[in-house]
């Protein structure tokens, strides 16, 4: 990796000293080799007390930042704080589901630098007058964030109590009709919400501020530093820096932090000469895209940069996909694994993920059995693309065709030789059990 997806910084100001605009690594700061996480005293030191970052003039601050959202969809933050409903305070949710296998930057920021996380809510809640502050979290990190938030009562550092929720171990729990859900007792998926929106009406019929939790940990420091000093590496619409959850490029997936508008090649390391190692490159995770891997090394990592490759940056996840795999059978065991995470609400989700799945799996194990070929698959693809209740169908449908153009080549060996070797191999792309092997994250 290059000097700017650094991880770590040797070198620790005091509480007092400003970090510089400029420099690559900002929520990761202090998270020296070795260093398990930040506890409350050592975050204090690096960023300092939170002190009248919450005043009304937050809101401003935060539209002239340009900090959009970093939980997948890349929605302006401060839109979202100015289509929050009026005449009731409103409830603020730390949004750290994280549903998406490929994904453990969330998991990061939770588990090593909570009060980050911590200080964006209670920023957001003091600004906007929050009736309520929820952290959300996957299970197994609600004992850790539970005691940071006890840490923090201890010192009166949130005005409004935080709550810490779990969130279940699904792909669709992390979005926002599904959270929203979930913390209205319902079932953790998306549900129809009618003419009237979440920031409007969401949880307890409160206008709801959903926003993921590395957003937070962004907007903290954005109520610190200003929207200038936000606004000092990145690109003029998608300003700041932004972590990345790689895979295939080391042993096991790492979380890295970049300025958005770097180079793909710079960051990951990747020479044309490496690229040649790899079958194709996966931006957005599971509802994401695939990409040739020649236009991987020059693809900026920002939303317009993905955009010009008809690709989404999404939760920030790359994957790298080795050629010593079968990339029919990888994107059919996720695939298979997206149709289980389904919704089951209208036809797309039930019927055409489902046709998906199976015609995906016909071409990755029994070739022979396809009367069409790919045919089949994109316009499968067609019909379920736009028609769905959430947004889930989409991703899939993305996540399908752009395979069957950047593994074209393998798809027209698999329709003339059958069955390749390697299809039988266990999968490498990260899903949790039983459906493949787990994947460790270098935390």
């Amino acid at each position: 990796m290059s000097a700017t997806a650094a991880t770590t910084l040797g070198d620790r100001p005091g509480a007092l000293d400003p970090l510089p605009g400029d420099c690559p690594v900002r929520l990761l700061r202090g998270l020296e080799d070795g260093r398990p996480s930040i506890d409350l005293a050592s975050h204090l030191e690096l960023w300092g007390a939170l002190e009248g970052a919450a005043a009304p003039g937050l809101l401003a601050e935060v539209e002239a930042s340009g900090l959009i959202g970093r939980g997948g969809a890349g929605f302006p933050a401060a839109a979202k704080w100015r289509a929050l409903g009026t005449g009731r305070r409103p409830v603020v949710v730390a949004n750290g589901a994280e549903g998406e296998p490929a994904s453990a930057k969330d998991a990061v920021l939770l588990a090593r630098t909570p009060h980050l996380v911590l200080d964006g809510a209670t920023a957001a809640a003091a600004a906007l007058g929050a009736c309520r502050v929820v952290a959300y979290v996957p299970e197994h990190l609600v004992p850790g964030v539970r005691r940071a938030v006890a840490e923090r009562a201890r010192h009166g550092l949130d005005p409004v109590p935080i709550e810490v929720v779990g969130a279940p171990s699904a792909f669709l729990a992390g979005q926002e009709a599904a959270v929203v859900s979930a913390l209205n007792g319902g079932p953790p998926m998306p549900t129809f919400q009618g003419l009237v929106p979440i920031r409007r009406r969401g949880v307890q019929g409160r206008p709801t501020l959903v926003h993921n939790v590395e957003t937070l940990a962004h907007l903290a420091l954005v109520a610190r530093f200003g929207a200038a000093w936000f606004r000092q590496v990145g690109t003029e619409r998608a300003p700041g820096t932004v972590l990345l959850t790689v895979s295939g490029r080391s042993p096991s997936p790492v979380v890295i932090e970049t300025p958005l508008g770097s180079r793909a090649g710079e960051v990951l390391g990747l020479s044309n000469e490496e690229a040649t190692q790899y079958a194709g490159a996966l931006v957005g995770g599971y509802g994401g895209t695939w990409v040739p891997i020649e236009a991987m090394v020059d693809l900026e990592l920002s939303p317009e940069g993905a955009r010009r490759h008809d690709a989404v940056l999404g939760p920030g996840v790359v994957v790298l996909l080795g050629k010593r795999t079968c990339p029919l059978a990888e994107v059919a065991r996720v695939v298979r694994f997206l149709e289980a995470q389904s919704a089951g609400q209208c036809g797309p989700c039930i019927h055409g993920v489902a046709g998906l799945a199976a015609t995906l799996g016909a071409l990755a194990w029994a070739p022979a059995t396809l009367r069409r070929g790919p045919e089949e698959l994109v316009e499968l693809a067609s019909l379920v693309e736009g028609r769905g209740a959430c947004r889930h169908p989409d991703g899939v449908a993305r996540f399908v065709t752009s395979a069957c153009e950047v593994f074209a080549d393998e798809v027209a060996r698999h329709l003339r030789t059958g069955l390749c070797p390697l299809a039988a191999a266990p999968g490498t792309l990260p899903l949790p059990r039983p459906l493949a092997r787990p994947a460790g994250v270098a935390w």
